[in-house]
């Protein structure tokens, strides 16, 4: 949700399958190959698991088996023509770090709000739209290598937080004012992941209105974002 989402599955991970996600309430289950901490986001991530897979999304589980201290808790990468789902939470602060001055109550709706925005990368990746721009636009500025890289690594977090947006009011609208100003504040100004011309857009009240699913409404608004920039 911090890094960009295009990440190498290292050999080492250890895959769960989906069916793991159904079992996570069971003891044997949650000892033996989950930490607590791993099962608390995975059941807070599953119903948008079960989306993706419901819309016929490539999507595998992947926990890291080892510490994996720095790496972003909860991230996408690619590959084999698949998305990779990565949890990376033994030994590793950011963990925890990455809710801190959420209250404990709200840490699930967070946690899939984050999930709801890694499906976002995958349902790009899977259409094979990734970093590329919808018909119609144009890209202007610098032709550098390192800008040009960050303005496509922006759009698609703006796509993606998007997603998760529209997926939050979709199922916890009375919670999602707070969900769009956690996002606010871990958007800072400048950078690849400087969503704010997007979520600026969120916060119109007839935002979500179209009756649609969480892809198509977070198209709109984007091509809205990228229009405006």
């Amino acid at each position: 949700f911090q890094s960009p989402a295009l990440m190498t599955v290292q050999p080492m991970l250890k895959l769960l399958p989906l069916l793991s996600l159904l079992l996570l309430s069971a003891p044997a289950l949650a000892s033996s190959a989950l930490s607590p901490l791993e099962t608390r986001w995975l059941n807070a991530a599953a119903p948008v698991v079960h989306y993706a897979r419901e819309q016929g999304l490539p999507l595998d589980i992947v926990v890291q088996p080892q510490d994996a201290q720095g790496s972003v808790p909860l991230a996408l990468g690619f590959e084999g023509g698949r998305c990779k789902l990565v949890l990376s939470m033994r030994g590793n602060a950011q963990a925890e770090a990455v809710l801190q001055g959420v209250p404990a109550q709200r840490h699930g709706l967070m946690i899939e709000a984050m999930a709801a925005h890694e499906i976002g990368h995958c349902q790009r990746y899977a259409q094979g739209d990734w970093h590329a721009l919808p018909r119609g636009f144009v890209e202007r500025g610098s032709t550098r290598s390192d800008v040009r890289e960050m303005r496509e690594t922006r759009r698609e977090e703006g796509y993606a937080d998007l997603v998760a947006l529209a997926w939050m009011h979709a199922r916890h609208r009375d919670h999602y004012p707070e969900v769009l100003g956690w996002m606010r504040s871990v958007r800072q100004a400048g950078g690849s992941h400087d969503t704010r011309a997007w979520l600026a857009l969120a916060g119109e009240r007839a935002a979500f209105a179209v009756d649609a699913t969480p892809f198509e409404q977070a198209g709109l608004l984007w091509r809205q974002g990228l229009a405006a920039r």
